[in-house]
């Protein structure tokens, strides 16, 4: 079969589906490679060429003065002036080429001899070594001062993973990080299961209301309710004596705004199963209690692993509620506020920045990748099942 034959089976329709997802799959992932490429370079290649060329070396044109009179030495009728323009660094790249003028930095070739006027001749091989002729002596001339062409290879280094992890703090946010999303993740699953069942497939009065109130909290902006729930949390923590800024109030917090889409989303989904299944575990005398625990957890995954996705996605690249309920003191502050902070002392050390970025989505890359295959289950049963 060829592949217009092909093409033709598959339809307009699905072959424009499997076009839109492949553009956004690599719209997602060049951003991502080139923070990764970016990490692992050295900084000096960092700012003067692309994280695409990282693979074939950089070239840069950098200012290099020649020695003085004071190394000249006598040529026959004329003299001479020998050195390095990498001076006694020894080689930093290969030069390719190189001017005396700002405005034409790579007039001459590397390796061919340059008349530079009024008797004077440059040549610069390609390892750096130079021979500067000139008919009369140099005593009275000023160090000439040239441009040179340096092509350097690839230079890869941890080194500024090093860095971040260990001299920026990044470490311990990490770990506060971790420490507010897993609970923060757990927590709002749990009870949205339970509440997802109980609208589900319990009769009581208000069910339909409560649905409803469900769906109109999923459209409630966090910023509306931030302050007010701030408030309540800090009376009630003067009330008791809790002191504020603690894990358990962002745990709390997070849980109040998760909890809307994770109900309606575990709902929509648990509401979809065969109901010969409920009514057969009934007849047989199982409690509600049982039949959540062993027929509706095991066969709802996808939609739990589905809204896990989100609900960690959301919490691990939260600011503004971390910073709300648990401060922005140095022992307590998240990933992502250890990362604007970053951005604000470090802004030119782009080796710092992406070796950062990529600490901080090297997490939900991990989550996404280990829990994609429920994501689209989940969210198309839940979408078009309903009770």
């Amino acid at each position: 079969m060829s592949i217009a034959q092909s093409l033709s089976r598959i339809g307009p329709a699905r072959l424009f589906v499997h076009f839109a997802v492949l553009l956004i799959v690599i719209i997602w992932l060049v951003p991502t490679l080139g923070i990764f490429v970016t990490a692992l370079r050295d900084k000096d290649q960092i700012t003067v060429s692309g994280w695409w060329t990282a693979f074939v070396g950089s070239s840069q044109t950098t200012a290099v003065r020649l020695a003085g009179a004071d190394k000249q030495q006598q040529d026959g009728a004329g003299y001479v002036i020998a050195g390095s323009v990498f001076g006694d660094g020894g080689s930093l790249g290969k030069v390719q080429a190189f001017g005396v003028k700002i405005q034409d930095p790579a007039a001459f070739k590397a390796g061919a001899p340059a008349d530079l006027g009024d008797g004077e001749t440059l040549l610069i091989n390609d390892d750096g070594s130079y021979k500067y002729s000139k008919n009369a002596s140099f005593a009275d001339a000023r160090p000439r001062r040239i441009y040179v062409s340096v092509a350097s290879p690839p230079q890869f280094t941890l080194q500024n993973f090093k860095t971040v992890v260990t001299g920026e703090g990044i470490g311990q946010s990490f770990i506060n990080s971790l420490t507010v999303t897993i609970p923060a993740t757990i927590i709002p699953i749990l009870i949205a299961a339970f509440a997802a069942y109980a609208l589900a497939w319990m009769e009581f009065p208000g069910r339909a209301l409560m649905i409803a109130l469900v769906v109109g909290l999923i459209v409630v902006p966090l910023q509306m309710s931030l302050i007010p729930l701030l408030r309540l949390y800090n009376e009630i923590g003067t009330f008791f004596g809790v002191p504020s800024k603690t894990y358990p109030g962002i745990w709390l917090a997070h849980t109040a705004f998760g909890m809307p889409l994770a109900i309606y989303l575990l709902r929509n989904y648990i509401a979809g199963l065969p109901r010969e299944i409920i009514e057969s575990a009934r007849v047989d005398g199982a409690s509600d209690f049982d039949i959540f625990v062993k027929i509706i957890l095991p066969l709802s995954f996808p939609a739990l692993a589905s809204f896990a996705i989100f609900q960690f996605l959301w919490v691990w690249n939260d600011l503004l509620i971390a910073m709300v309920f648990l401060g922005t003191n140095k022992d307590q502050l998240v990933l992502t506020g250890s990362l604007n902070a970053l951005l604000g002392s470090r802004g030119g050390n782009w080796e710092i920045l992406t070796a950062s970025a990529f600490v901080t989505i090297l997490v939900p890359l991990m989550v996404f990748f280990g829990l994609q295959r429920y994501l689209v289950r989940g969210l198309l049963a839940g979408s078009v099942k309903g009770g």
